[in-house]
């Protein structure tokens, strides 16, 4: 039987992250991915997701934004690849709303450098916003999208080059805590023992472990990619990222990068929870039209073609904030990133790689704890789950858990 100090289960943003950083400790990793590495069944797939540091979600992701760019950086200098493409962030909506009023607290907060535009202000700027007269955005000039995938597959082959054992296309089908300390994990090929794992899943976190199931739901998402009438009007170097807050809802967009047309999302797009191995992929008029309704009003200049659509998944938390904490000695869990986690996942990994080695991380995470979701998770005793074996911790957490159809 293989045997390794970490084993991590999921090797998508968190994951890959924490597999590298556990390599640059030197500790024997093995990384389980249940499908190719990269992938576009989870969350990260569709070229690029925005990084930003004005924070209006909660400004205690400010100090954990600003070092995930400083590894993202150091990432990028052992790669040698280009991972980081600055253009400056809006984030607007009508004044008093979430996006504008927190942005606005966060920059004030941490002392970050931004202005705060009225709309004419901002379509002078960057032409390519059309927005109702009343509404405000701040623009912080620190703010751009990392190349996604292509940081995936540095986290993964960095990790390799320093020593990971990374093995994709094998689902975990089981595990179990071992009676002396440690854990065993079951795959469709193998089986593993480790004195630590990782879970960082994604969508089938809750498949995994089952406990967290409530905690972390998979949503189906569908971003678009349009053609402009001006597509110099939207590329990187004139067009920053954005978060828009306006009465159809909460859309995020990029400009033309690596792909053709404007990118386009919105949260929690149409409100479908799924299940993960069960997601509509099929993309449909009504997936589109959402997407118009925000171009046609608000970006004009974009509401050209359809060149893409792409399903995705969200998984979402019952706060929206990140769940990062350790069920017993031996199992740590990452999910629930709510649709704005991977500009994290840098960070998230060295703070995994700090709990499985050191027992404690140098970050605040407190935000991100279980906790708060507790009395959802209190049980007692040991009881069958899922065709595997729940086993109580000295903590009183139930611990353990297998996922059929990854």
């Amino acid at each position: 039987m293989a045997t390794f100090d970490v084993i991590v289960v999921g090797l998508g943003a968190m994951g890959s992250s924490a597999a590298y950083h556990l390599a640059r400790r030197d500790v024997r990793v093995l990384g389980l991915e249940a499908f190719d590495i990269p992938h576009d069944q989870g969350s990260y797939h569709g070229v690029n997701r925005i990084f930003r540091l004005a924070y209006y979600e909660h400004p205690s992701y400010v100090p954990l934004m600003s070092r995930a760019l400083e590894l993202w950086r150091e990432l990028e200098e052992v790669f040698g690849e280009r991972l980081v493409f600055v253009t400056g962030s809006v984030d607007a909506g009508p004044p008093g709303s979430e996006v504008f009023e927190g942005s606005v607290e966060s920059c004030r907060l941490h002392d970050l450098p931004h202005e705060v535009l009225g709309s004419s202000d901002l379509s002078h700027r960057f032409p390519g916003f059309h927005l109702p007269a009343d509404h405000m955005a701040v623009f912080q000039p620190d703010g751009g999208f990392l190349a996604s995938e292509r940081c995936v597959v540095a986290h993964i082959m960095e990790a390799q080059r320093l020593g990971a054992t990374v093995h994709a296309r094998e689902p975990v089908r089981d595990w179990s805590l071992l009676p002396g300390g440690g854990v065993r994990v079951v795959t469709d090929r193998a089986t593993y023992e480790a004195g630590t794992v990782v879970f960082t899943a994604g969508s089938w976190l809750g498949k995994l472990v089952g406990e967290l199931e409530p905690l972390a739901v998979a949503e189906r998402q569908v971003l678009g990619w349009f053609q402009p009438r001006d597509p110099a009007v939207f590329s990187p170097d004139r067009f920053p990222v954005f978060n828009l807050e306006v009465e159809e809802g909460r859309y995020y967009g990029f400009g033309i990068f690596r792909v053709p047309g404007f990118k386009l999302g919105r949260y929690h797009h149409l409100g479908e929870t799924t299940d993960p191995d069960r997601v509509d992929r099929t993309v449909r008029s009504a997936d589109e039209e959402v997407l118009r309704a925000c171009l046609r009003r608000y970006f004009p200049a974009a509401d050209g073609p359809t060149l893409s659509l792409k399903t995705c998944l969200f998984t979402n938390s019952p706060d929206e904030h990140f769940i990062i904490d350790r069920l017993s000695d031996e199992v740590l869990v990452a999910g629930g990133f709510s649709g704005h986690g991977f500009k994290f996942a840098s960070v998230v990994g060295e703070i995994l790689a700090e709990l499985a080695t050191e027992g404690d991380t140098r970050h605040d995470v407190g935000l991100f704890r279980l906790a708060r979701f507790r009395s959802g998770l209190e049980t007692s005793g040991t009881e069958e789950h899922q065709g595997g074996t729940r086993v109580e911790s000295e903590a009183g957490d139930d611990v353990g858990g297998v996922v059929q159809n990854p």
